[in-house]
């Protein structure tokens, strides 16, 4: 059966209830969509507990305020058709599907989420907090985001995202993991190598959201990123200032200078990845997501920059 994401614009009807206080609405919101109502209040927004006496009191009022209102409202025209979106979603979740059968096709929703969480997964369920991809130059952001993180807060970004977070909620770092800076680079870089294989990107930079620039900088400079690495003994580092520095969103890479893109962790991963597939090219993806031993994964990708 041909895998077709529809999304649910749970949004919409968080609208409702708050413009006409739409009984209606409010019972969808308890019954229907109960998961994702809870995940808003508890996880999101941390409102309270969704049983709690006043919380439907507390919901609203908080979506009163007159700059979310604005949100809302922008957030719905801006993505008035989400069409191309369920393409991108149900062609990529076909791709993985073939190559894990095993793995679930989660219900996708749309939602407000007061510009925290970007993306919300869990108990097969995954939510897009649209008000978060409004474009890089939308008004309100200039007022609360720093110029890198508006870097990625546009409607192109949805797509890897979603998959990533998801493939990070089904795949997480496994528990018996020494938690070292190869671990999460590979762990993370394996990942992100998937979604670019899925989402056809041209290349792994386009994936991460690099400029040009900023790709070819990691091109040119790869092996001494590496040899710095090496040197300073941070590959089997647990430190985790360490391990933030190379693979958590900042202005750059701190290691490096100010010429050095975000994330230069996550690129390196990548490109191990990559050079383990080419050497062992009868890895499947399944394979590829059950590995847990990146030592090793490091000794046989014979990296070489």
């Amino acid at each position: 059966m041909e895998q077709k994401i529809e999304i649910f614009r749970y949004d919409k009807l968080l609208n409702e209830y708050m413009e006409f206080n739409s009984f209606s609405a409010l019972q969808k919101m308890n019954t229907e969509h109960l998961q994702a109502t809870k995940f808003l209040i508890e996880d999101v927004l941390r409102l309270g507990q969704v049983n709690d006496d006043n919380i439907n009191g507390k919901l609203k009022a908080f979506y009163s305020d007159s700059t979310l209102r604005r949100l809302m409202t922008d957030a719905m025209a801006k993505y008035k058709d989400m069409s191309g979106l369920e393409k991108g979603l149900s062609k990529g979740f076909r791709k993985l599907k073939k190559q894990i059968p095993s793995l679930k096709i989660p219900c996708v929703y749309s939602q407000i989420s007061a510009l925290n969480e970007s993306i919300v997964v869990g108990d097969s369920l995954l939510g897009i907090s649209i008000d978060k991809y409004m474009g890089v130059d939308y008004p309100m952001y200039k007022r609360f985001f720093y110029d890198y993180q508006r870097k990625s807060m546009k409607p192109e970004r949805i797509l890897p995202d979603c998959f990533n977070f998801y493939l990070l909620s089904e795949y997480p770092l496994p528990k018996d993991s020494k938690g070292c800076l190869i671990d999460y680079m590979l762990h993370i870089g394996k990942l992100h190598y998937i979604v670019n294989k899925i989402l056809d990107y041209k290349t792994v930079g386009e994936e991460l959201n690099y400029t040009r620039d900023e790709e070819a900088w990691c091109e040119h400079n790869q092996r001494k990123i590496w040899e710095y690495i090496m040197q300073n003994g941070q590959i089997n580092s647990t430190d985790p200032m360490v391990i933030r520095k190379y693979m958590k969103p900042a202005p750059n890479t701190a290691f490096f200078g100010d010429q050095s893109p975000m994330m230069v962790g996550v690129w390196m991963g990548t490109q191990i990845v990559n050079s383990y597939m080419k050497n062992h090219p009868k890895t499947t993806v399944n394979e590829l997501l059950e590995m847990s031993d990146y030592s090793r994964m490091l000794a046989d990708a014979r990296f070489n920059p």
